[in-house]
């Protein structure tokens, strides 16, 4: 393995990645990082590591969180495989790595009642006089978040002209460059007309800052912001848990579960199944209450009390 070095073999799997399996920046920054690490921990032997070699690795990363050794396992296991389907590899040594429980926690979300405090903080800044133009941008970047569960950064990089106020849905590019189809509200769509009168005709953004778009650290200060002054503990609300309140709202609304993926832009339904913990209570009562052997149950219990001493 001596002509294939650890950098090199890293950034052809990284390549890879990014044309094939259209990984985001993101993504590939994280296995870039974690890739580099382990490498640098086996002193640049990553690629020919062994299966004892790989389970030092193992226990040197003890002291880190479960989530954090799923990842770097994750993308170790994909590197070793991608070695081993390239042929640079005679084995896949992968199975040495830690398997940490998937112990997922459920997302933060909102129920409706804070939903409802947000909204009646933000109709309360616009009922101001003089009004605030920044107080209609916020009731558009709201309106978007909740309403159609955009991500953080695929909200605050809209172009100006990306919602028509006569067409209901918008075509997005989301993570690894997938498209989705997005539905926008009639009230979210309302409210970003209202805020593009204030945006000049030759900003490129819908949400313009400076010479480029509003930052997402600063998206999150104005949500902050919000959920104090509508008596909501602030580390309570941020851009992720109103998308969260988004597809959680909708399934207890009875929205299917493939549509709210696709909503969503996830790429696996498994992402996205995470949402029926959340609303585990009205899927027992649905059963127990809807499903047609609970009728033929309560007339058995019935006829059996007839057919009693």
């Amino acid at each position: 393995m001596s002509e294939h070095p650890d950098h090199v073999l890293i950034e052809r799997f990284l390549e890879m990645m990014a044309a094939e399996a259209g990984a985001a920046k993101n993504t590939i920054a994280a296995y870039r990082s974690d890739l580099s690490l382990a490498s640098d921990f086996l002193e640049r032997r990553l690629a020919a590591a062994s299966v004892v070699e790989l389970s030092r690795l193992g226990a040197h990363w003890a002291t880190l969180s479960r989530a954090s050794v799923a990842r770097k396992s994750a993308a170790l296991r994909r590197f070793f495989a991608f070695l081993a389907d390239e042929g640079l590899r005679r084995d896949d040594p992968g199975s040495a790595l830690p398997r940490p429980g998937a112990q997922r926690a459920l997302p933060k979300t909102l129920d409706h009642g804070d939903v409802d405090r947000l909204f009646a903080a933000i109709a309360a800044r616009i009922a101001r006089d003089p009004r605030d133009p920044n107080d209609l941008r916020l009731a558009a970047l709201v309106e978007l978040l909740y309403g159609s569960g955009l991500r953080a950064t695929e909200l605050v990089s809209l172009p100006r002209n990306a919602i028509a106020p006569d067409r209901p849905y918008l075509i997005l590019r989301g993570k690894g460059g997938r498209e989705r189809l997005v539905p926008i509200s009639d009230r979210a769509r309302a409210a970003v007309a209202a805020w593009r009168t204030q945006v000049a005709a030759e900003r490129a953004w819908l949400f313009p800052s400076g010479k480029a778009h509003l930052s997402r650290v600063r998206l999150y200060q104005l949500l902050k912001g919000l959920a104090a002054e509508a008596g909501i503990p602030p580390e309570r609300v941020s851009p992720h848990v109103l998308r969260h309140a988004f597809a959680t709202h909708l399934l207890e609304g009875g929205a299917d579960l493939r549509a709210l993926q696709a909503m969503l832009g996830h790429a696996d339904i498994a992402t996205t199944e995470i949402y029926t913990h959340v609303d585990s209570a009205r899927l027992v009562d649905l059963v127990n209450s809807r499903h047609p052997l609970t009728d033929q149950a309560n007339t058995a219990s019935i006829d059996g009390k007839r057919r009693g001493p």
